[in-house]
């Protein structure tokens, strides 16, 4: 590279969860998924509007850009998928027929279909997928050296890898190859108990505390032969997804009791039990492949990314397994990651720029994506005839600390957007968290969601011991752990009436919590409002969960933090400087 300002701009798309990032000289100036634009959740399309905010947001425009690189190989994944095929004739004659004809219509079209939707003639690079995620995961994080996991559903052939990162770059040195996939594995399981695969993962991750682990012994002899080492490979007479159009075969179903479940009916004890059992298994693959990194590497840093990384839980009980001194996890560990991922790799590796560790990190809080001016914020609410107060940030957090402190439960839109699943605390709602009957009202009345799902603690770093089994900070929710003096009665469902806990909204049913810690250099206005509410309560802790409802994308600019606001029951909104109540509109 000559001494000029280099772009690079990474894409993602065509799966799911599609994104585009922003580097300037190997810095992270823009991110953000194609979702929050288009309002399609996990939205996989070219993400023409991503592109073109981060590139307004920098001032260019396509011809600025040295590099656009794209996160997977898109002749790698047709090869897979002509021999997947090619090997489960006559089944997948039905999925061939139709996946083929997209492939030959965009996916081996991909570089001219860059170059023309773009408007770019420089140079155009692809990356392996996994090389992206482990790109994404050890480039931004706070190490010099580390060893790296990446797991997820499928890349081109890699389902999963171990590898290291250095000053020099990142060597994967490991792969498990399709269809032997942990993150199948579990989507596999979560079509079968009802929920949508590559988006109800999550849910499947907090029904499991619900039941008992009453088929692990099963998976691990039927379905999963997993050696001490945390290689794998799954038993193909269970599943349908290499060539198949659903991801259990009739022999899954057979094994577990008959036909999945429909979704939005009725959980049974089935459901619930199969959630844990798949969840201790995952936890348990996660466990032996960590302790292989270490063993394999010598490194006591390790760096994770990939859809399974998104699971908090195991990431918890890795942490505290005590394998590795600190881990690190890409907050944005999908797909949508991968963007970010392809660009740092054409800047360490095509550009070979040696790496800097940077401390905390990289991702500046993975505050990434837009952000909009108090002109901007003014102008849609008077579009939207709502009435507000403009105040400044003193008695703007003290007025939100108090309504929070007296049950009212508050739209939160400030700064910018997240970049990955995440809100955390710049496009959230938040509540108190000291009482049970909070969980039940956010979930119905606000988020129209499952019950049983979980809210995650948002609290001041410094106090988080006092309130969880956690020393370490965890500042984007990927670690779980014991919410102290939790005290949980009763089975099933009906564990979740019965939580006893001095946060009882944010407490789930196995006394764990997905902590967020919020430091004063990380998010100082989120940081003075949990401050305040500390001062008028005692308790350093909010509810924090993403200002979105079920089916929708978390809000991305003013006009759909309004909208959000304007369809549920959250009693106020706080969008910039702005005070919105909703007893004051019409």
């Amino acid at each position: 590279m000559d001494g000029s300002v280099t772009y690079i701009l990474g894409i993602s798309c065509w799966y799911h969860d599609s994104a585009a990032c922003l580097l300037k000289d190997g810095i992270v100036v823009a991110a953000a998924q194609e979702e929050r634009f288009t309002r399609v959740k996990h939205d996989a399309s070219l993400p023409v509007n991503a592109i073109a905010w981060c590139l307004s947001h920098a001032g260019l425009t396509a011809e600025d850009l040295s590099i656009v690189s794209y996160y997977d190989k898109p002749f790698l994944k047709f090869e897979r998928l002509l021999e997947t095929y090619l090997s489960g004739a006559p089944q997948g004659i039905p999925s061939f027929i139709k996946a083929m004809p997209v492939w030959l219509k965009r996916s081996l079209w991909i570089p001219d279909i860059l170059r023309k939707e773009i408007g770019f003639r420089g140079t155009l690079l692809f990356c392996e997928h996994h090389e992206s995620h482990a790109a994404s995961a050890f480039f931004p994080s706070p190490f010099d050296q580390a060893a790296i996991i990446t797991t997820d559903g499928v890349g081109e052939w890699a389902t999963t890898s171990l590898g290291v990162g250095n000053r020099s770059g990142i060597v994967l040195k490991e792969e498990i190859h399709f269809p032997h996939s942990l993150g199948l594995l579990y989507s596999t399981f979560t079509g079968y108990c009802g929920f949508r695969v590559n988006s109800g993962e999550y849910k499947l991750m907090g029904l499991a505390p619900y039941g008992e682990p009453r088929y692990v012994q099963t998976i691990l002899d039927e379905l999963i032969d997993l050696k001490e080492d945390g290689s794998y490979r799954l038993n193909l007479r269970y599943f349908s997804f290499p060539w198949g159009l659903r991801m259990y075969s009739r022999a899954f179903e057979d094994l577990f009791g008959g036909r999945a479940r429909s979704p939005e009916s009725s959980i049974t004890r089935r459901e619930l039990d199969l959630a844990r059992s798949i969840q201790v298994v995952t936890e348990e693959v996660v466990q032996r492949m960590a302790r292989r990194a270490a063993t394999e590497s010598g490194e006591r840093k390790l760096c994770m990314a990939g859809g399974v990384a998104l699971n908090c839980v195991a990431n918890g009980k890795l942490l505290r397994s005590g394998l590795f001194e600190e881990i690190w996890i890409q907050p944005a560990a999908g797909d949508a990651g991968g963007a970010l991922g392809a660009a740092l790799m054409a800047w360490h590796d095509y550009a070979q720029v040696p790496r800097e560790a940077c401390v905390p990190d990289a991702m500046e809080g993975a505050k990434l994506g837009p952000s909009y001016d108090a002109d901007d914020i003014r102008a849609a609410l008077e579009t939207a005839s709502m009435p507000y107060e403009e105040l400044s940030e003193e008695p703007l957090c003290r007025r939100t600390a108090e309504s929070l402190a007296a049950q009212k439960v508050i739209g939160w839109f400030q700064g910018r957007m997240e970049y990955g699943p995440r809100a955390l605390g710049n496009r959230s709602i938040l509540a108190d968290p000291r009482q049970l009957r909070m969980q039940r009202h956010v979930n119905q009345s606000i988020k129209f969601r499952e019950n049983f799902r979980p809210f995650a603690p948002a609290v001041l770093v410094e106090k988080v011991s006092d309130w969880f089994d956690m020393n370490n900070e965890s500042p984007y929710m990927l670690l779980t752990a014991q919410v102290r003096d939790a005290h949980i009665r009763g089975e099933g469902l009906e564990r979740q009436r019965n939580i006893e806990s001095p946060i009882a909204a944010v407490t789930h049913v196995d006394g764990s919590a997905r902590v967020q810690t919020v430091s004063e250099q990380g998010n100082s206005l989120f940081y003075r409002l949990l401050q305040k509410f500390e001062a008028l309560t005692g308790c350093p802790v909010l509810v924090n969960t993403s200002f979105n409802v079920r089916g929708e994308p978390i809000v991305c600019a003013p006009e759909d933090a309004i909208r959000c606001f304007q369809d549920t029951h959250m009693d106020i909104l706080v969008i910039g400087p702005f005070w919105v109540s909703k007893k004051d509109v019409v």
